[in-house]
Formats: structure tokens, sequence, C-alpha cells
């Protein structure tokens, strides 16, 4: 699987070339930092004066490699697909071994920020539900009006937490439906390659 690079990713890698192979460290070091920290001004003010760059070079070439560490991390493509998606760049030998090089050395850490980062969202804890169905009113004397009450427990950070829901039955047979079909695809083999490739 290769790793696409937008127009704007490639021009903010394309100043690694101009910043040289010693720089190349560097930025790779702020890439690192900014993933693990947050973004770090000062810090590519610093590393601007060091090696003789100018600043909005130096963020630009961070910008990049941050997104092309964590792309490719999120995706834990190989070797050979991570030189292959860089290979488009026109870098030198040199310069692809060094990102290959940083990418090998650092894609676990990465995996393991970005797994910090991701959203905790609620899971499944118990459902309740009642199936209530009127009869006759005032107005209508023969009717039949069936509706579904659910209360959904949900866990959130060891809290719990419910959401009550209501509905017809055929809608809520729509939506069983529409989750069967869902589940279906799953099994697909193209739907298994991304979820393996997520993990």
């Amino acid at each position: 699987m290769l790793l696409v690079l937008s127009a704007e990713h490639r021009a903010h890698l394309g100043c690694l070339p101009r910043a040289g192979g010693a720089a190349v460290g560097e930025l790779g070091r702020l890439a690192l930092e900014q993933l693990r920290r947050g973004a770090a001004p000062r810090a590519c003010e610093t590393a601007a004066r060091k090696l003789n760059i100018g600043v909005d070079t130096i963020q630009h070439g961070v910008e990049g490699l941050v997104y092309l560490l964590t792309e490719s991390s999120k995706l834990m493509i190989s070797e050979v697909d991570f030189h292959d998606s860089i290979h488009v760049l026109g870098f030198s030998d040199e310069l692809n071994k060094s990102l290959l090089q940083l990418y090998l050395d650092n894609r676990k850490e990465i995996r393991s920020i970005l797994g910090e980062l991701a959203p905790r969202l609620p899971s499944y804890h118990s459902l309740e539900w009642r199936l209530d169905v009127q009869l006759a009113s005032r107005s209508l004397r023969q009717q039949i009006k069936p509706a579904v009450t659910m209360k959904l427990h949900l866990n959130q950070n060891e809290d719990q937490t419910a959401q009550v829901l209501q509905t017809d039955p055929a809608t809520l047979l729509h939506l069983i439906q529409q989750l069967e079909q869902a589940l279906g695809e799953m099994k697909m083999n193209h739907c298994r390659r991304i979820v393996r490739n997520m993990k």
C-alpha cells in the first residue's frame, strides 16, 4: 500500500534537499517532539539559527515530516512501500535512506502516540426495551400505533450513561437491515485489509 502525498505535502517535503543531510536529522527530531508535545515555534527558531535556514523552511519541513510519519505509521506500510511512496519526490538515495530509517526507528512510538490521541468513544453495556401500542384515542376509536422505546446503557471513562430512544417498528426494521448489510460488507476482503491496516 502506497502513501499518496498531496501537492501541499510534496511542497513541504520539497524543502528537505535544500536543508541538507544534517538538517534532516534535526527536522526529524523536531517532528517527533511536535508529535509528543505539540507545536514548538521556539524550537523551530533555534533550529533555523543553528542550521542557518529560514524559519518557514524549518516549519514546512517539520509539517511535511509529521504528515509523512503519522500517515505511514497509521497504515503500517512496509519498508518497500515507504520507499516507493517517497521515491516519487525525487530525493537522493541518501536522503531516502535517512527518511526510511527515521520511519523504521519511530513508527511504534508514533502509533502509540496516535492511539493516546484517539477519542475515547462510549462502549455498549446493556439495553432495555419496551413495546407500546396505542389502540385508540378520543378522536380515533380504532387505530394501532406501535412504538419501540429503548434505553441504551453506555460506559464512558468508567462512568455509566443512558440514552432513551424511541422509534416505530418499520424504522427499527430498516435500521436492523442496514446494520446487517454493513456487517456483511465488513466480511469482504477489501474491508478486512482496511481494518487490518488501521490496527
